[in-house]
């Protein structure tokens, strides 16, 4: 009921009607997530009684228990394979609140070595026709040292795996990539369970150039120098790569032993979009600067991760991520060769009741094809299961 009005109602009424502005909406919804997970100790007494009353609504609405779920990865324990992707909380400031929206483990940043404001608004827009986002954000954020700070008052767990997405400062050339990525790294190395380096962003000028072999190398070189805790580092890729660029990665990945592919980030095609033209700008959607995330990026995603899993062997733990709104967008993605899950537009969408949703469907799916867990059905669909 209150899913369908969320539907029907509240979405249309804010994006379309209300005309509100998707950023303004987003830090609303971070300040609420982070005041429902706010110690006692903290909070003023008076506020506790509505603070238990959202925290049994989360417990009964959002979250699902079943061992079929979970899986150990990285040496960590994953109580569900659907995770919250990187972007939605920047600098941890709801890094309280994920676990009792139902999710299985939380990707904080994109987090650069110097605070940063990102770039000029409007910068974020909903495409309701294309089930999508827009997105030109430019890495906004407080910065490395900061989050290392707010996460001190957070001490990792062994149930709830967290990870820190990094990304190049702007200010910074890209000649001196490696060196920026390290200093986020050495501030946030003991608060994150694994992190990810983050080239396929489209809107840090020149940040998907270090996609290339020759640049990319010399910033996992110095990483996993400095990698003394032995944390799994990942990198994210675009998904408008090639597939020889795809290749490329691979041999990376294996050369400086990579714990894993997060598959993939937003994408720069626009041509085959619903919308055409932008309400809050008057300019056409191709004419716009950004990258596109929700449904658009769907198939492409899928595929990608279907051919790293076949050219891997299903050797390289993989994250997918692009255009998971149902069961079924996890199944696909899970089948193909996905590991573990993330999602970000789809939650927008379909509201917090997305992820009981989705884990209850999962479930039901492995009783339709006879499995015992979540790891049975890894790359089903590939004619290479996981074993």
């Amino acid at each position: 009921m209150l899913q369908d009005i969320y539907k029907s109602s509240l979405l249309p009424s804010l994006f379309q009607h209300l005309k509100a502005d998707p950023e303004v909406v987003h830090h609303q919804t971070i300040k609420t997530l982070a005041w429902i997970a706010e110690p006692p100790t903290t909070a003023p007494y008076w506020t506790q009684p509505l603070r238990r009353f959202a925290q049994a609504w989360c417990e009964n609405s959002c979250q699902v228990t079943s061992l079929r779920l979970s899986q150990q990865l990285w040496q960590q324990s994953f109580a569900n394979p659907l995770g919250l992707a990187a972007g939605f909380d920047k600098d941890g400031l709801a890094a309280a609140c994920w676990p009792l929206m139902g999710f299985g483990f939380a990707e904080l940043g994109t987090v650069t070595c110097h605070a940063q404001s990102g770039n000029p608004k409007p910068r974020l827009f909903r495409l309701p026709q294309d089930q999508a986002a827009l997105n030109r954000m430019g890495f906004n954020n407080q910065g490395s040292t900061v989050l290392a700070e707010r996460l001190k008052a957070l001490p990792l767990t062994p149930d709830f795996p967290r990870g820190i997405n990094l990304g190049k400062s702007k200010v910074t050339p890209l000649e001196e990539a490696a060196g920026d990525y390290l200093q986020s790294f050495q501030r946030l190395q003991e608060h994150g369970n694994y992190f990810v380096v983050n080239v396929s962003s489209p809107n840090t000028p020149g940040l998907r150039s270090l996609q290339a072999k020759s640049q990319l190398e010399p910033i996992l070189a110095t990483l996993q120098t400095a990698n003394t805790q032995q944390k799994p580092l990942l990198i994210k890729i675009a998904p408008d790569l090639a597939w020889e660029d795809i290749d490329d990665i691979l041999d990376l990945a294996q050369q400086h032993q990579l714990a894993g592919i997060i598959a993939t980030n937003t994408t720069i095609a626009k041509d085959k979009l619903v919308t055409k033209r932008l309400g809050q700008t008057g300019n056409l959607v191709v004419d716009e600067a950004g990258g596109i995330s929700g449904v658009p990026v769907r198939q492409r995603a899928t595929d990608v991760i279907r051919y790293i899993y076949q050219k891997t062997n299903g050797q390289l733990p993989i994250v997918g991520v692009g255009g998971i709104f149902t069961a079924d967008d996890a199944w696909e993605k899970i089948t193909a060769g996905a590991s573990l899950l993330q999602v970000y537009t789809g939650w927008i969408y379909e509201g917090p009741w997305m992820v009981k949703n989705i884990l209850q469907g999962l479930l039901t799916k492995l009783d339709d094809h006879g499995l015992n867990s979540i790891q049975e059905a890894i790359g089903l669909h590939t004619g290479h299961p996981s074993t």
